[in-house]
């Protein structure tokens, strides 16, 4: 039988959507239809499939699931976060300008500003090795990690979903298709990671690029985002809000350190809306 599924191609930065609205059927796609759907040439093309459903507990708007291109679940992901309360107001399910969002990783709040931006609290970063997960004999801000034969320094950081970060001195020329599989896939990181590159440009800028973790090298990463500016506040390197400029664009992260949750701030917008047929690929 045929399916048609509704969508909406959404992007922040750069860093692309489907999003489907599940709240009044349930969410049914395999991971090998959500592969179909996210390829480029034979689907629509998409760096996540986000999915809106109701909430499950009381006090909560929604409910968030994201999966990448290669059909995996994930716990978070912060451009898509923008994305989604954009979604809930645009498409009328909610009047509110701030909601409360159920995610694999806990509770965000994302907020639509009066300028179009949305805010969302990423909530606190998580540190500890044990809870990245990151196996790790201390909790270190700096680590060494053996990749492909060299030592790069790198600090691990969960915005919900595991980062290991590296400084690096100019990021146009960091190893990031070399490194970035092998980073993604490292046996001291059991849930695989998001791999960070940053380039500190002064106390309240940096330059960033992510290979993120099922999906390859993005234009942006939003909680990659936010892992940067935690890794770099936290080496003395920078301080809060810090401006991160992307190939997508420009976020702006604020955090008040350790205990303190990260709010993170851009654009996202609504490209175009479609309908798919997933046994005609």
């Amino acid at each position: 039988m045929l399916m048609r599924l509704r969508f909406t191609k959404m992007q922040g930065l750069g860093n692309d959507f489907v999003v489907i609205d599940a709240t009044r059927a349930p969410f049914t796609l395999d991971a090998a239809t959500i592969r179909q759907v996210s390829d480029r040439h034979f689907g629509v093309g998409c760096d996540q499939l986000l999915v809106v459903e109701p909430a499950s507990q009381p006090g909560v708007d929604f409910r968030y699931r994201i999966f990448n291109a290669d059909g995996g679940e994930v716990e978070q992901c912060g451009n898509g976060a923008r994305c989604f309360v954009r979604y809930v107001h645009d498409h009328g399910l909610t009047d509110k300008r701030q909601i409360r969002v159920e995610t694999r990783a806990g509770l965000i709040a994302p907020r639509l500003e009066d300028d179009g931006s949305v805010t969302v609290d990423m909530g606190v970063p998580r540190l500890l090795a044990a809870e990245i997960p990151f196996l790790s004999e201390s909790d270190a801000i700096v680590q060494p990690l053996e990749v492909g034969g060299e030592t790069v320094a790198i600090t691990a950081v969960s915005m919900g979903n595991p980062h290991a970060v590296q400084v690096v001195a100019d990021v146009e020329m960091a190893p990031v298709a070399r490194q970035g599989p092998d980073i993604e896939s490292h046996p001291r990181f059991p849930a695989r990671v998001n791999a960070g590159f940053v380039q500190v440009i002064d106390d309240h800028a940096v330059r960033l690029r992510v290979y993120e973790r099922g999906a390859g090298e993005t234009l942006a990463c939003g909680t990659g985002a936010c892992a940067a500016v935690v890794a770099v506040i936290l080496r003395g390197l920078a301080q809060s809000p810090v401006r991160v400029h992307t190939r997508g664009g420009d976020l702006s992260i604020a955090w008040a350190g350790p205990g303190k949750p990260v709010l993170m701030t851009g654009p996202a917008v609504s490209v175009f809306e479609g309908e798919i047929a997933l046994d005609s690929l």
